[in-house]
């Protein structure tokens, strides 16, 4: 029997299911959540790019295989907050466009069965919980809104602002990126001097002041603060879900803790441990009712994984760039195509600087033989920094699997990858026609240090949502086909992942499953 019974268990404490948790929190049910990690330390590593990047110090201690065999390492991070613990807070919206059916050269993006319409609302209430910081009608492909950023944007620093304006000389929008931060905000104008920012100001870095909203901070701190019906569980690892003997009713989430075995029940279970981990979590728990896994009636659980086509690419210029917060801008005007390519591109952003602890890895190319004599510290001041993203296609061979000796496989096959080329060759030519060195360096360790296939930071699709229990695994709110009480709202849902960052349509998607929850459970 399990130890103790819950009105709502939520699983997984990243954006997914934190927003769930604190949106359903004043409705008085008796919430648990589940972590499998704890707290994640706050010191000086946090801002160390060593220990952060090229040691790993805060990847999970997995080894997973790829299609061939080979071991990597995933870049998955088990904290309380969950991967939002290190993500660049870029909170940005699909476009209207992203949920219906999208030609590109390499197959079909194909549509979700709810609208941008269905999910506006919560894309709005997702930025005022994130305390987004943007400005409407700068970006070229920004779908409608109801309302306007919550906070005005965060300023461009000198080097930045020259960037932007001989972009913008060029023909092209650049725009303020829409970033979920918290800063001290004096005369309506944010400036990126402030206390706060420097510790969100490189992708992938932990942060040291809790500047950066990530799940933790804006929702799992605030409602345990508040709401004593709400209980958190760390460092507890959640093996299998047992069903009745229906198979029709999850009766038990087993919990590994502390060299324990617990059970905890609960009259609606939600899965949020991250597209890659969900999957596993349902492949795990297979019974005599689910042979081949909870919820995969469909077989396409773990499958259709979608993570971005995305690049870490370095521009050096003849002067310092010597700017704290790099991440400010962004560039959209070939999101959907360009003059001499019908497809989709995909999305140019500025990333955090590059630091000389990362460089020293890297094996840099010939055509930096004009600094010969340049150490790592002075090549990253004269560093210009981007991401790019292209749209990755769903397909079924890109999975996410389980042997029988319980080794983990991850499947991925490139596609849509000349598209990426092209994304590149268009920031080439934005690059040369600014002034800055021709020639663009690509970077590695943010994406994964051994392998490419180790980046899972956009990971997403892999129990797509539905109306056709056949074509999907969770239905239009996000409830498994195939159980009464299962829900998932980390990205496994998607069914394409656009061209942007993912995690305010995953907070978004999860306030709107929660008031389906307030409904359900009789508290609407």
């Amino acid at each position: 029997m399990p130890d103790q019974h819950y009105d709502v268990i939520v699983i997984g404490t990243g954006p997914g299911g934190a927003s769930v948790a604190h949106r359903l929190a004043a409705t008085g049910k008796r919430i648990l959540m589940i972590e499998r990690g704890g707290y994640l330390p706050r010191g000086i590593e946090n801002w160390d790019p060593k220990k952060v990047f090229v040691d790993g110090l805060y990847n999970a201690a997995e080894t997973w295989y790829d299609r061939s065999g080979k071991p990597f390492h995933p870049g998955l991070h088990y904290f309380v907050g969950g991967n939002s613990k290190v993500y660049g807070a870029a909170l940005f919206r699909l476009r209207e466009r992203d949920f219906e059916e999208i030609k590109h050269a390499d197959g079909i993006s194909p549509a979700w069965p709810l609208r941008y319409a269905d999910m506006e609302p919560y894309y709005t209430q997702a930025e005022q919980l994130f305390r987004v910081h943007g400005l409407r009608g700068e970006d070229p492909t920004e779908p409608a809104a109801s309302a306007p950023y919550p906070f005005p944007p965060v300023s461009h620093e000198p080097r930045i602002q020259e960037l932007h304006d001989r972009f913008a000389g060029q023909g092209v929008r650049p725009f303020h990126m829409p970033l979920g931060i918290l800063l001290d905000e004096r005369d309506g104008k944010v400036s990126p001097t402030s206390t706060c920012i420097r510790c969100a100001a490189f992708d992938g870095y932990p942060c040291l002041l809790n500047g950066k909203s990530d799940a933790q901070v804006i929702c799992v701190d605030p409602t345990l603060a508040a709401y004593p019906n709400v209980t958190l569980l760390t460092h507890a690892y959640v093996s299998t879900l047992d069903t009745d003997p229906s198979g029709r009713r999850i009766t038990a989430v087993n919990v590994e803790r502390e060299g324990r075995r617990e059970a905890y029940s609960a009259d609606i279970v939600v899965m949020a441990c991250g597209a890659l981990s969900s999957a596993l979590l349902l492949l795990r728990s297979a019974n005599a009712q689910h042979p081949d896994g909870l919820a995969n009636g469909s077989g396409l659980v773990g499958r259709n994984y979608m993570r971005h086509n995305q690049s870490v690419l370095l521009a050096l210029s003849r002067e310092r760039n010597d700017t704290v917060f790099q991440k400010t801008l962004a560039l959209s005007d070939y999101y959907f195509g360009a003059d001499d390519w019908p497809y989709p591109l995909g999305l140019i952003q500025m990333t955090g600087k590059s630091h000389a602890g990362t460089l020293r890895g890297e094996t840099l190319p010939s055509w930096m033989e004009w600094l010969p004599d340049l150490p790592f510290e002075e090549i990253a001041h004269h560093a210009i920094d981007f991401w790019l993203s292209s749209e990755d296609l769903p397909r079924p061979e890109n999975r996410i699997r389980l042997e029988r000796d319980g080794r983990v496989v991850l499947e991925q096959y490139g596609n849509n990858l000349e598209a990426h080329e092209r994304l590149k060759q268009k920031l080439k030519l934005l690059v040369q026609g600014s002034g800055k060195h021709p020639q663009l360096l690509e970077r590695k360790f943010e994406l994964g240090q051994e392998i490419p296939i180790g980046g899972t930071a956009h990971q997403a699709g892999t129990a797509r949502f539905g109306t056709d229990p056949s074509h999907s695994v969770l239905d239009i709110h996000c409830k498994a086909h195939e159980l009464d009480n299962l829900y998932v709202t980390d990205a496994s849902f998607f069914v394409s992942i656009g061209a942007v960052n993912p995690t305010l349509t995953i907070i978004a998607n999860a306030l709107r499953v929660a008031d389906h929850l307030k409904q359900r459970l009789g508290a609407g």
